[in-house]
């Protein structure tokens, strides 16, 4: 009898000490803003109206050298898995609706490494990561529910791209939501989420919304928001700014009626630089979307919640979109992965969960900004940081130049774009002296020109050739019920 008892105590000791690690670990938001620019937030841009994101970030940890890749699908690649796009084959513009590929299936996404520590996993918004055959979609891919569009650029109200729907609820087509601006659909399923949730559980919700993506549409409303702002575009750009500030809002308002709030680390970013093209902003940087300088590449960025321990600040560590899945794992209790078995690689991201909580330097010295060998490369053909340094051989990418906000009359942001093939010209610059990238030091440092050349050549070694095969017509959604979707490659 004595026996019965010790091992239903011990059991009962057990039953508790498990239920105490699942609701320690915190809750992690993730979410992403498409297309955000660097200077389209209110917490550097007083003319933007964006009071959730700001109180968020203001009282949190600003990233002020945390980079993405110049493109979307490239950026999610490495929030993702971990691994530089170049090493997988995702390093090349970004996946259209109608190519047979994927993100290999190889590799661990951050999804199911969380499930690993117990959390609850769904997704709300874009995937961009491929969606030819069911094995890579988001709910096979480690999240337990999905709410939103596998591809890209689709009408805000009416989900459709080229007529057909791109929508879905789990695995059906979401056909009930026309006429309805999507941040408030993304907005809503993430509360359902919320208030559905079983709290003796961590949960994990990722959160890539459409705004500001291009089409540039936005409920009147928010466009009134901006009065002072002539330019149509950037006005109506701004009203979806702050469209998407009060989607935050209204997350952040859920979890703390669900009395979460207080154990919820938030990480927000965006996943490339603005678009200048559709009036985004990246003032005082250089470019924009689609190139490696500093407007396409350093995103606006910030981490809110508990386990911070050095807060209402700004970080000036290096950091890159490879290091957030390990360090939101290590933020999750767990061991980030150093190596995939499945593929016999180095994970490239490193945590720097400990170096963000308590405010110490960065422990990376250097990234890629990208590598493409597949021409035209659009997206920058080259381009590395070492330490201060940032070295870019070839074409950058396009536009060039530096613009202020259009909040007068229209103007062409475009230079003329010249394609060019191979290594030159060479440029290099000191970011932290220079980091809107005026001065072009390479003929003065031939040296420093040849160190990070022999480190890009490294690795060269190492890069994949770009999944970007051709159309295929059995992509066509008339095969589908007028539905993009899985199930043909």
């Amino acid at each position: 009898m004595t026996i019965v008892m010790e091992e239903k105590y011990i059991l009962v000791f057990l039953s508790v000490l498990m239920s105490c690690g699942a609701t320690d670990r915190p809750n992690i938001v993730f979410i992403v803003a498409d297309d955000l620019g660097w200077n389209d937030v209110g917490f550097r841009n007083p003319n933007m109206k964006t009071p959730n994101i700001d109180k968020l970030a203001t009282e949190g940890i600003i990233f002020e050298n945390a980079y993405v890749q110049p493109y979307c699908s490239p950026s999610r690649t490495a929030f993702m898995s971990g691994m530089f796009p170049f090493k997988v084959g995702m390093q090349h513009k970004v996946l259209s609706n109608v190519q047979p590929a994927c993100v290999p299936l190889n590799y661990t996404f951050l999804p199911q490494e969380l499930k690993k520590l117990g959390y609850a996993t769904h997704m709300v918004g874009k995937w961009h990561l491929g969606f030819c055959k069911w094995e890579c979609t988001p709910t096979y891919r480690g999240f337990d529910t999905f709410f939103g569009y596998y591809a890209a650029e689709e009408d805000y109200f009416n989900h459709s791209k080229g007529a057909y729907l791109d929508y879905r609820d789990n695995e059906l087509p979401a056909w009930n939501y026309k006429g309805e601006y999507s941040a408030y659909t993304f907005a809503q399923k993430a509360v359902d989420i919320i208030h559905q949730h079983d709290v003796s559980q961590p949960l994990f919700m990722y959160l890539p919304y459409q705004n500001v993506h291009a089409p540039i549409e936005v409920p009147e409303k928010y466009y009134n928001m901006y009065p002072h702002v002539i330019n149509r575009g950037r006005r109506t750009f701004s009203g979806m700014v702050s469209a998407l500030d009060e989607a935050v809002g209204n997350v952040t308002k859920a979890l703390k009626e669900k009395g979460l709030f207080e154990n919820t680390l938030i990480l927000f970013t965006t996943d490339n630089g603005g678009p200048l093209e559709n009036d985004a902003n990246n003032w005082p940087l250089r470019g924009g979307k689609h190139t490696i300088w500093e407007g396409g590449t350093r995103g606006t960025s910030f981490m809110y919640g508990t386990g911070l321990k050095k807060t209402k600040t700004t970080y000036n560590g290096m950091m890159h979109a490879v290091d957030w899945n390990p360090t939101l794992v290590s933020a999750a209790g767990g061991t980030p992965a150093k190596s995939n078995p499945v593929v016999e690689t180095t994970i490239d991201g490193i945590t720097h969960w400990e170096s963000i909580r308590n405010g110490l330097p960065s422990s990376r010295t250097e990234f890629i900004y990208n590598l493409d060998d597949f021409e035209p490369a659009t997206e920058g053909h080259a381009g590395i940081r070492v330490g201060d340094y940032k070295l870019i051989l070839g074409y950058p990418g396009g536009p060039d130049g530096w613009y202020k906000p259009k909040n007068s009359t229209p103007g062409d942001i475009y230079d003329n774009i010249i394609y060019y093939k191979g290594d030159s010209p060479v440029r290099l610059y000191n970011i932290r002296e220079d980091p809107t990238e005026h001065n072009d030091l390479a003929a003065q440092m031939p040296d420093i020109v040849d160190k990070l050349r022999a480190r890009i050549d490294d690795y060269r070694k190492q890069m994949v050739p770009a999944l970007f095969p051709p159309p295929d017509p059995a992509s066509f959604p008339k095969n589908f019920g007028n539905v993009w979707s899985p199930g043909w490659c």
